[in-house]
């Protein structure tokens, strides 16, 4: 069984309660039985959750909307378990619906797993997305540190140019300072 499975898996098994509809939903094989439960009222988050994420490692783009609402969730555990999903599931919307969600300011204390994600899709948005994030963070006093640094490291990651200006900038901040060396390193000089 995949680590993320099986730690989603134990996690959910205690939300749940251990009840049958959770060992229904991790046995079956069906995934039109899994989609019905992303559709059906009333059904509760863990059920969803495990739902879209038994979907989503399968390649199933029934699971995308239920998924990026995942990502974007107050729980870190869900948003990473959603990520994970979401990099598996080949969806050619993923990486605009992360860059999305890493650039909103109204959401950006969860925008760490989405600006992750864009790292790990290496897709035409992960670089601006990044450099957009990372730039509103670099005000003086932004309490979302973690964020930054996910984007410092993943643009050095990302290797791009067009990210050496705003990580120039973040070599002002301590806390993020020895993270843009380390960037800067990975990033083409220009000619």
């Amino acid at each position: 069984m995949d680590e993320e499975l099986r730690s989603l898996t134990e996690r959910l098994r205690q939300e749940s309660g251990g009840s049958a509809a959770y060992e229904h939903l991790v046995a079956t094989e069906d995934p039109d039985v899994l989609a019905g439960v992303l559709t059906a009222p009333g059904q509760p988050l863990w059920a969803r959750e495990l739902a879209a994420f038994r979907l989503g490692l399968a390649g199933d783009r029934r699971a995308f909307e239920s998924l990026v609402l995942l990502l974007n969730h107050r729980d870190p555990q869900r948003c990473a378990s959603a990520a994970y999903a979401l990099a598996r599931l080949g969806d050619p919307r993923t990486a605009r619906a992360a860059a999305a969600l890493a650039t909103n300011e109204l959401r950006v204390a969860y925008a760490l797993h989405p600006v992750r994600l864009l790292v790990e899709m290496r897709a035409p948005e992960s670089v601006p997305a990044l450099i957009t994030t990372l730039e509103r963070r670099l005000r003086p006093h932004d309490p979302y540190r973690r964020v930054a640094l996910a984007c410092v490291e993943g643009l050095g990651t990302l290797g791009d140019a067009r990210a050496r200006p705003v990580l120039n900038e973040a070599l002002a901040h301590p806390s993020l300072a020895q993270a843009a060396v380390h960037a800067l390193a990975r990033v083409p000089q220009p000619r």
